[in-house]
């Protein structure tokens, strides 16, 4: 089996697993603090990735903001962002999108085999496109990151990207950050959806760490023998 990057997922959700409302504004489920520690996380991969729903849904830059941490990588002869992951069917993407406009970062399209051509007309010099699979795979994609330099990847959702990686056993470790408040709308996006996931009462995930970040609070679970490697 070829080989794929170290692969971390990261999430913040409210305390009954919601992360978002069904308003038209984003939901906030962090704070400064965390948002330092998730821009160090980033500062610390080789790529980011989400799917093309967050793309369109949440239009994210997908940057390292913190200047300590962008020189950090620049001293390191990296660029000052990771390169910029989305993973999408139909390829119905906007090349307008923030996510295609910072100019220091790669950015790549993963989409069906039977979208890439007209992937590659709509977005043209914005991104590579890249023949995923019909219909995408995902061990397929992690492992053609891999051959392109990407030994460390963080996931940032949404929930069916986080769903596919973990049914698929393609996450190494998760950070699961919980927001002090409930959503209670059954109509609202939850962090993961339907799933055969390895994980249960008789294989449970290990945690790692639980962390205090202000009023939130971070899970650290170990979900591979690969955990703390990379």
């Amino acid at each position: 089996m070829a080989e794929r990057p170290y692969i971390v997922l990261s999430c913040a959700m409210s305390i009954d697993g919601y992360v978002n409302d069904t308003a038209d504004d984003r939901l906030m489920l962090s704070n400064e603090a965390d948002f330092h520690r998730v821009d160090e996380v980033r500062a610390s991969c080789d790529a980011i990735l989400v799917g093309a729903e967050t793309v369109r849904r949440d239009n994210p830059r997908l940057v390292v903001k913190s200047p300590e941490h962008r020189a950090a990588r620049v001293a390191r002869g990296e660029h000052p962002t990771p390169r910029k992951v989305t993973v999408t069917e139909g390829g119905d993407l906007d090349a307008e999108a923030a996510f295609f406009q910072s100019e220091d970062a790669e950015k790549f399209v993963y989409c069906a085999t039977s979208t890439v051509e007209q992937t590659r007309r709509r977005l043209g010099a914005h991104a590579t496109v890249v023949d995923g699979g019909q219909p995408v795979n995902l061990r397929q994609v992690t492992e053609d990151l891999y051959a392109r330099g990407v030994s460390r990847l963080m996931v940032e959702g949404g929930g069916t990207i986080h769903t596919q990686f973990l049914c698929e056993e393609l996450a190494d470790e998760l950070h699961l950050v919980v927001a002090p408040f409930f959503v209670g709308d059954s109509k609202a996006p939850r962090f993961v959806g339907d799933g055969d996931f390895p994980w249960c009462q008789e294989r449970q995930a290990t945690l790692a760490e639980v962390r205090q970040v202000g009023d939130v609070v971070l899970l650290r679970y170990a979900l591979s023998p690969r955990f703390g490697t990379v």
